[in-house]
């Protein structure tokens, strides 16, 4: 017998009305034009011209309650005020449902129900959808990265003693998707692998309760959407757009800002889009330099996938037997992927070398996508030490030199830690710098020997003219060397040492994108390295 929580809609109180409600308003004749209704586990939505029409349904599902009328009136504000931070073009207002479940009248009071008035657009537009026929761009990825990251930034944090920032809420929050799932799991495999990730997502838990605390404290919790998997983004105008962000549970958005990232990095890893993944994540971190972050990456990435694993298992005990199955499938492969997140690590060392317009940036890119690893730039890391954004002109800065002796020493103990951060927590890491000195690459060839990781430099190559052409057709980029830098460094660089060259992969660099893409000898080396 299925929990009370999990009961099908049909039979569950309050439901049957709402129900009726529902086909009345759906019924030829109500709105202009005959709508069609979606249906969730937690919702209806109508759909009618440009225009749809959410109602809740009177469900309680321990994590959410809207049993009550007076509870859906609330939750419907919520929407309505969350969902406008991101989404202003898609939510209109609430709207009272007055007169009869059997003759209903939009925007009458008293309510006997209420929706949240939005503007239709076409689910074509959704990006899992857009996914499932590779349709997303790497240009909406870096859209959304950088949306995300602008979103977060915009927060305020929550208060250090806000409850929000008790660690006993992040242990809530997993505990409770185990709960349900080990009274719903009822394939063998599937009861095998939950209790295997039970053990796994405990210990990370424990490794993880001191960055726990210290983000606490940092001021990483803040009012997330909280639901943003690849279902909750929809493309308008080319540019990626959030919604139906999470109103019922406060618990449930009032979170680390990794946890959020990690929700659409989770599900593009899950839609069988690594590339765009990793290119994801990176651009968020690169835009918020939350690479601290990185330490409870794998137990949000895991968090993620069972939140996902928890909902094909609601929605299967909602559906018939077809859709059923087709639910039960995505709940084991959820749950394989948030045992892969927990079980599997790679660490490595990848350090760039090579004089500017040489294509660094570039193979990094190509790399991070390919390897899984994150990408550490010192030309925004040396910004960022100066309180200067990405593409910022380091020209406004009066009486500093952000490329003297002092600040690039401090830019290399910058990348440097930040360096150490991510591998501790299990992920390769590409620094992508100069690395034109003998001391810079061996302070960081220490440190990989220190922390027992693969090391590899990454040495890149290319005529003077293929440089100098690339520096001068250079815009709205972090690094502001030209043909003049150039010339100084290629002067005083220090080439690599045969000990060197045992450890670096030569990457010669004079074509376009494609062409490094295509160096299939200096990629085979290098997964040779990091094997």
């Amino acid at each position: 017998m299925l929990p009370a929580q999990l009961l099908p809609p049909n039979i569950a109180p309050g439901l049957s009305s709402q129900r009726h409600l529902v086909n009345v308003l759906s019924s030829h004749g109500y709105f202009l034009r005959l709508p069609s209704v979606i249906e969730t586990h937690i919702s209806w939505v109508l759909l009618s011209g440009h225009d749809a029409y959410k109602i809740k349904k009177a469900v309680d599902l321990g994590f959410l309650d809207f049993s009550s009328l007076k509870a859906r009136n609330y939750y419907c504000d919520e929407e309505l005020r969350l969902n406008r931070r991101f989404a202003p073009e898609i939510y209109l207002d609430v709207v009272p449902i007055g007169g009869t479940p059997e003759e209903p009248v939009l925007g009458r009071l008293p309510a006997i129900e209420y929706a949240v008035h939005m503007r239709r657009f076409s689910p074509s537009g959704l990006m899992d959808r857009m996914s499932a026929r590779a349709r997303i761009t790497p240009g909406h990825i870096d859209k959304l990265a950088a949306i995300i990251a602008g979103f977060h930034n915009s927060l305020p944090a929550a208060a250090k003693d806000s409850p929000f920032c008790a660690v006993a809420v992040i242990e809530k929050a997993a505990l409770g998707n185990f709960a349900l799932l080990q009274q719903t799991c009822t394939v063998h495999r599937d009861i095998a692998l939950l209790k295997l990730l039970g053990k796994a997502s405990t210990e990370e838990f424990s490794a993880c309760l001191h960055l726990f605390q210290q983000r606490a404290a940092a001021g990483c919790i803040r009012e997330c959407h909280g639901d943003m998997h690849l279902g909750n983004i929809v493309v308008l105008n080319d540019v990626p757009t959030p919604f139906d962000g999470i109103e019922f549970n406060a618990a449930l958005r009032w979170i680390d800002v990794i946890s959020e990232i990690s929700f659409p990095v989770m599900d593009l890893l899950h839609h069988g889009q690594p590339q765009l993944a990793w290119r994801l994540l990176n651009g968020y971190l690169e835009s918020t330099g939350d690479y601290s972050g990185c330490g409870v990456l794998r137990f949000y990435l895991a968090y993620r996938a069972m939140v996902r694993a928890k909902i094909a298992a609601i929605s299967a005990a909602q559906r018939t037997m077809g859709k059923k199955t087709q639910k039960s499938k995505s709940l084991h492969e959820y749950l394989g992927l948030a045992y892969a997140f927990l079980s599997r690590r790679r660490p490595a060392l990848i350090i760039t070398h090579g004089l500017p317009g040489c294509g660094k940036s570039t193979f990094a890119q190509i790399a991070l996508e390919k390897l899984g690893a994150i990408r550490i730039r010192s030309d925004v890391e040396r910004k960022r030490l100066f309180g200067l954004a990405a593409l910022a002109d380091s020209d406004a800065l009066t009486g500093e030199d952000i490329y003297g002796e002092d600040a690039t020493r401090r830019t290399y103990e910058r990348l440097h830690a930040l360096a150490s951060d991510v591998i501790a927590a299990g992920f390769p890491v590409i620094v992508d710098a100069a690395f034109l000195r003998r001391a810079e690459r061996e302070i960081f060839r220490t440190l990989a020997h220190e922390m027992a990781v693969p090391f590899v430099i990454a040495s890149l190559q290319a005529d003077t003219a293929a440089m100098a052409q690339r520096l001068e057709q250079r815009h709205n980029d972090a690094s502001e060397a030209g043909i003049a830098v150039l010339q100084k460094l290629r002067a005083v660089q220090e080439p690599l040492l045969d000990q060197e060259r045992v450890a670096a992969v030569t990457f010669v660099n004079n074509g376009d994108i494609d062409a490094l893409r295509s160096a299939i000898d200096g990629w085979k080396s290098l997964d040779a390295y990091l094997a």
